[in-house]
């Protein structure tokens, strides 16, 4: 179940809640008990940790679009 960040306007607190997407939108009561919030847009970055070895190889010298290996 997804995670949502929201700030209540009426005491300025961030806090999360893991609630259903199709609830993302409806009104939530912060931890302090007011009901003045809004949903925040959270960047989201997913890495797997695996890098390929075409994006760690050393580019060979000439130019062109990939590095020299069929145009010069």
């Amino acid at each position: 179940m997804p995670r949502y960040e929201y700030r209540c306007r009426a005491c300025g607190e961030t806090f999360e809640k893991t609630r259903p997407m199709a609830e993302s939108s409806a009104p939530i009561a912060c931890p302090s008990g007011h009901d003045d919030t809004v949903k925040l847009f959270s960047m989201v970055a997913v890495s797997t940790g695996a890098v390929s070895t075409a994006a760690k190889a050393t580019p060979q010298s000439g130019g062109g679009c990939c590095g020299g290996g069929c145009c010069s």
